[in-house]
């Protein structure tokens, strides 16, 4: 008999990464593992300085990667006692867009004593919204100029996107941009730790940095245009050269192998995005099937046979998540991150009182509360944009409202209402899509929340009208990684040749799935027009509130 033979995925996420050891023949999950991060999301002050750091500031210290490989790998093979010769490759996957400034060797800024004090030395998360001045005026200039890549980017580049990102840095912190020999996703930097060579992959270079396969980036003259210190930021500070997807980046190095435990010359794919990995996972590998991606945001990734402007959309790349199919992404920028807000800050002691005595989570007894309402009984609505709107308003300056608050509100009333306003930020995202000629006709979905909490999953199935069928693994991020590892490994070395062959045997689905039931639904009509009403006041600025009280904010941080 042959000896059996393993993967490993290793997805990285906002707080920590997760690392699953995989069958490469049956999918089975044999060891996992999940490393905090230690200095977590850098959002107040850096580490070892007393430095406030600006609103919307989200940052990281890449330092904790390298810790993540060192300690979730040679767990995994240890819970497994699996042979690191029967290990046939290794993938990853990452948040983005998530920048990285370095050197021409990989050093990160950060690493180095002259520039450790400096915000823009360090990586810049996903969340990271500050660059919205510079994301606002990039939009602008690419509208005036009439950029043909813009409407398939929704008519918006995100503030959450690289290129606002390191105008930001060039703007504030010149010196960092001058010194910093790259600027690259975490999603390629980590593969470059891995293999000794820097490669950039074809996801994240055409979702979150304006590239297309067939014409490259924006020309020089558009960047010109944005500033002239810009003009040749891609030679300077990029790489032309793109992989696709489902490539060997390279192999082990014995560096690298050393700090894991992998044997050199392992087989190490290319860089990917966690909410694009995720796909092939939970057995999508055809169009008209939306994943969500439901965690602390929620990413909806779907695929078309032909190409399509829609609005808000984050981008629609070639083989962007499967091979021979246009990729359409989308997302919201706040939900399961709206929760922990809301409990973590507004959730009264006597409720935390009665969780202990009755030994559940906080959450879980607000679920149980909130499931006893019927469709409206809250008498709130919310708008869901805590952490500014993804899709499809794009745009990092608007925030959350709550509407309807009564001195009957309680707990669960306005945690319900939380739920339900994601909710119709989904549908809006698909009702979009639909709109434009994008179809999502089945819904799959994966991450923390779809194994945490049910009420949500079913108000999403009622609110939606579409059934919800979950992902098998609870690391869907790291065996989608895990699966195009045994892509990368490919058949001659006990892999497989493709992520659709992969997909047949390591892939799979729970039992369990949320159907809609229609009269909610019904009722979910009405509560969702007037979410709509609610959207488009304040999200398309009929009313500037928000954006004022953010810039009033601001004002008073910096006084």
């Amino acid at each position: 008999m042959a000896t059996a033979k393993f993967t490993i995925g290793i997805d990285f996420g906002t707080e920590s990464a997760r690392a699953v050891l995989v069958n490469v023949r049956t999918g089975e999950e044999l060891a996992s593992a999940v490393h905090p991060y230690a200095d977590g999301v850098i959002d107040e002050k850096l580490p070892g300085t007393t430095r406030r750091l600006d609103p919307d500031t989200a940052l990281q210290n890449p330092l904790d990667y390298i810790e993540a490989l060192k300690k979730t790998i040679p767990a995994v093979l240890k819970k497994a006692k699996v042979r690191p010769e029967d290990v046939i490759g290794v993938g990853t996957d990452f948040t983005a867009c998530t920048v990285v400034p370095c050197k021409r060797d990989g050093t990160p800024l950060m690493a180095l004593k002259q520039y450790r004090k400096n915000p823009h030395a360090w990586v810049k998360l996903w969340k990271h919204h500050a660059a919205q001045p510079e994301a606002d005026r990039l939009n602008e200039i690419a509208r005036e100029r009439g950029e043909p890549w813009l409407p398939f980017y929704g008519g918006k580049i995100s503030s959450e996107w690289l290129f606002p990102k390191i105008w930001q840095v060039l703007n504030e912190a010149p010196e960092i941009y001058e010194a910093a020999d790259r600027f690259i996703e975490g999603a390629d930097w980590i593969v470059w730790q891995l293999t000794g060579v820097e490669k950039r992959n074809s996801c994240t270079a055409g979702y979150k940095a304006i590239w297309d396969s067939e014409t490259g980036y924006p020309s020089d003259d558009f960047f010109k245009a944005l500033d002239p210190r810009l003009e040749h930021v891609v030679d300077e500070k990029l790489m032309c050269d793109i992989t696709p997807l489902g490539q060997k980046a390279g192999e082990v190095t014995e560096r690298a192998a050393a700090l894991t435990g992998l044997r050199p010359g392992t087989a190490v794919a290319i860089g990917n995005v966690d909410a694009h990995v995720s796909v092939p996972a939970v057995t999508v590998t055809d169009v008209g099937k939306m994943v969500m991606i439901m965690g602390t945001s929620i990413c909806h990734m779907v695929c078309g046979h032909e190409k399509v402007a829609c609005e808000g959309m984050c981008g629609v790349v070639k083989d962007g998540i499967l091979p021979g199919f246009w990729g359409y992404e989308a997302g919201q920028s706040g939900v399961g991150d709206v929760f922990a807000w809301y409990v973590k800050n507004a959730v009264p002691a006597a409720y935390e009182a009665e969780a202990r005595r009755r030994k559940m989570d906080i959450h879980q007894l607000l679920e149980e509360k909130a499931a006893r309402l019927k469709v409206g009984e809250s008498g709130l609505l919310a708008l869901d944009w805590f952490n500014g709107n993804r899709s499809i308003l794009v745009n990092a300056n608007l925030t959350g409202l709550l509407v309807g608050m009564s001195l009957g509100t309680r707990p669960e009333h306005i945690y319900r209402a939380l739920i339900e306003a994601t909710a119709f930020g989904t549908y809006k995202i698909i009702e979009n899509f639909h709109r434009n000629g994008v179809p999502v006709n089945e819904v799959f979905c994966c991450g923390g929340l779809p194994e945490k909490n049910k009420l949500l999953m079913q108000i999403y199935s009622d609110v939606t009208g579409r059934e919800m069928r979950i992902g098998r693994s609870a690391q869907a991020g790291a065996l989608g990684s895990a699966m195009f590892a045994a892509v990368a490994a490919g058949s001659v070395r006990g892999g497989y040749d493709s992520i659709q062959d992969a997909a047949k045997k390591m892939a799979g689905l729970k039992r369990e799935v949320y159907r809609p039931n229609k009269e909610r639904h019904a009722q979910y009509a009405a509560l969702y027009r007037e979410y709509e009403i609610l959207h488009d006041y304040f999200g398309r600025y009929q009313n500037p509130v928000m954006k004022t009280l953010k810039a009033l904010r601001e004002k008073a941080h910096g006084g």
